[in-house]
């Protein structure tokens, strides 16, 4: 998958996950996109940024809305405005989410370089 190997193994595919290195992991962090930025893009995914507004498809916050406030890519989490959790001290918590469950709704396009990589990748092209 991510290393060198190509294995169907399940503890080669999980190996490969876990030392994935950080520009590999950048592509591990996308997330579906709505109907209309798959039509606006012409393509499926799109890595989740900050700053980007997005709603979670799975879990205990199913049908959320909120914006992205991190990206983790050592943990390959994402932490979103307003999904928090109360420890037992009473403090309360970002949760982190896996960008799998998640679809992104409004897509944050102030970075001049994302708006390149979906312009080479989109209309027709492969991700």
């Amino acid at each position: 998958m991510t290393n060198k190997t190509h294995s169907k193994q399940p503890r080669k595919q999980r190996k490969a996950l876990y030392e994935a290195p950080l520009h590999k992991r950048q592509k591990l962090m996308s997330a579906h996109l709505s109907k209309e930025l798959r039509e606006k893009f012409g393509r499926r995914s799109l890595p989740v940024r900050k700053g980007d507004e997005v709603k979670i498809l799975r879990g205990e916050f199913k049908g959320r809305i909120g914006k992205v406030v991190k990206v983790d890519l050592k943990k390959l989490r994402v932490y979103i405005e307003g999904i928090t959790r109360k420890k037992s001290t009473g403090e309360e918590v970002k949760v982190p989410i896996h960008p799998s469950n998640l679809m992104i709704i409004k897509a944050d396009m102030s970075d001049k370089m994302r708006l390149k990589i979906i312009e080479r990748a989109g209309k027709g092209g492969s991700e």
